[in-house]
């Protein structure tokens, strides 16, 4: 929007687009590996304490020994993406565009391919800076259908993998995901209603609603991602991408009796879609 070699000055450009100066002048600050590391310690207790609030955190990190105070640790679990799991009170109301569904998975019983789906978000820590993965999880077999990196936490990565996992898999029954904006927008949720999909939502502070894509993430995080620290934006592609081709391909899950994701998902399509 703004041209710095037209004859127009700056300031002038600025004024006309309702801008602020400092906004075109801003030079991004890289984030200090003190912070990062920081950041990865909040994730690895956010998965072993997800009830936890930054002031609980807070504590718990002064007693590692790290000066930290609890506005930090909440300014660094919003960066994240992160929220302590309780029930909260009602202080605000949605946008009017973004629908909240009701959780259709309460006494479903849920045994074949293709009846319901998970989508959630998670950070993703690397070695300068961060990245947010999104997945799709098929709910009866644990196998990931497909997934997205994103360096900030929109819409259209969500929806990416959604189209993908769609055009490969065709269509679940059901679609279940938590009230993250990304999911309750217009953009996530017009595609699934778009192709006759029921969708189904988490209740509020309910992490054990899709608990089989939290439990993707610990066995993510603990097995891959924490065991390196990804370089590049590649790099955590290539790595994620082995990973997650080993937990459906190779990975034996013990609710599944042994199986892997891949073996309980193709032996169980129904009819129509093995054909295809």
């Amino acid at each position: 929007m703004i041209d710095r070699t037209h004859q127009l000055p700056i300031g002038r450009q600025c004024q006309l687009l309702k801008l602020a100066r400092s906004t075109v002048y801003y030079q991004p600050v890289p984030v200090s590996s003190e912070t990062l590391a920081l950041m990865r310690r909040v994730d690895e207790l956010h998965l072993q304490y997800p009830f936890a609030g930054a002031r609980m955190l807070r504590d718990v990190l002064r007693g590692e020994g790290h000066g930290v105070g609890r506005r930090h640790v909440a300014t660094l679990m919003r960066r994240m993406g992160i929220t302590a799991v309780y029930r909260k009170p009602r202080t605000s109301h949605r946008h009017p565009a973004h629908r909240i569904y009701p959780y259709l998975l309460r006494q479903l019983t849920i045994t074949r391919p293709n009846h319901v789906w998970a989508a959630d978000i998670t950070y993703i820590p690397m070695q300068r800076g961060f990245v947010y993965l999104c997945a799709i999880l098929d709910w009866a077999s644990r196998r990931v259908l497909a997934w997205r990196l994103s360096n900030t936490l929109t819409t259209d990565f969500c929806v990416e993998a959604v189209r993908e996992a769609i055009t490969r898999y065709g269509c679940p029954e059901i679609f279940n995901t938590d009230q993250g904006c990304q999911f309750t927008s217009q953009e996530f949720t017009g595609l699934l209603t778009a192709h006759g999909i029921q969708i189904s939502m988490d209740g509020t502070g309910r992490w054990r609603d899709n608990v089989f894509v939290e439990r993707l993430w610990r066995s993510l995080k603990y097995e891959e991602v924490y065991l390196h620290a990804y370089e590049t934006v590649t790099k955590a592609q290539q790595g994620l991408g082995r990973y997650l081709t080993f937990y459906n391909q190779t990975r034996p899950h013990r609710a599944l009796d042994g199986r892997t994701p891949d073996r309980v998902y193709f032996d169980n399509l129904p009819a129509r879609h093995t054909a295809a």
